[in-house]
């Protein structure tokens, strides 16, 4: 029985682990490094109670759960380091970012707007607007109540619009 539900829990990480790393990396900013850890820590204690978490209804929206408050736990923790996030891209894309290239220099102008949001501001868009989650769903993800959820929302897209600024009119199409 105990092997079945290792099966289980491996089929279930190998078909997930790809979207939660891309999800990672929109929370992070596009920190692969950190992306990496967050899923692994997430799949972590998925595993720890995976014979509960395989009963719930929507395993994968609770693997997004973790791995979003695995992000924000990790944020508090270190909001205080010494190490601080740059703006600064490398030149090179990581082939590993999804996506297909001819959209490169967009998705590298998005990844670098959301790199610059508040950790709180980035999961509650990343969970809106790519995870395409209700505006409750993403309010017990976050463990804020739902007028939280709508007026950060508000607010972290405001601020995207002032960060991107006039830089996504030449991505627009005519």
């Amino acid at each position: 029985m105990r092997q079945v539900r290792t099966d289980e829990y491996q089929e279930f990480a190998a078909a997930r682990a790809g979207h939660l790393y891309r999800s990672a990396c929109l929370l992070t900013g596009g920190d692969t490094h950190l992306a990496e850890d967050l899923v692994q820590e997430a799949l972590g204690r998925i595993y720890v109670r995976w014979s509960r978490v395989s009963r719930v209804d929507n395993p994968a929206g609770y693997a997004q759960t973790v791995l979003t408050r695995a992000f924000l736990a990790h944020q508090r923790r270190h909001s205080n380091s010494k190490e601080r996030a740059t703006d600064l891209l490398p030149d090179v894309p990581d082939p590993r970012f999804p996506g297909p290239d001819a959209d490169t220099p967009l998705r590298l102008t998005l990844v670098e707007a959301l790199g610059r949001l508040s950790a709180k501001d980035r999961a509650v868009v990343v969970l809106r607007y790519w995870e395409d989650r209700s505006i409750e769903e993403t309010a017990d993800a976050m463990n804020v109540s739902s007028a939280a959820v709508r007026t950060r929302c508000v607010r972290a897209l405001a601020k995207l619009r002032v960060l991107l600024g006039e830089s996504l009119d030449e991505y627009a199409a005519p």
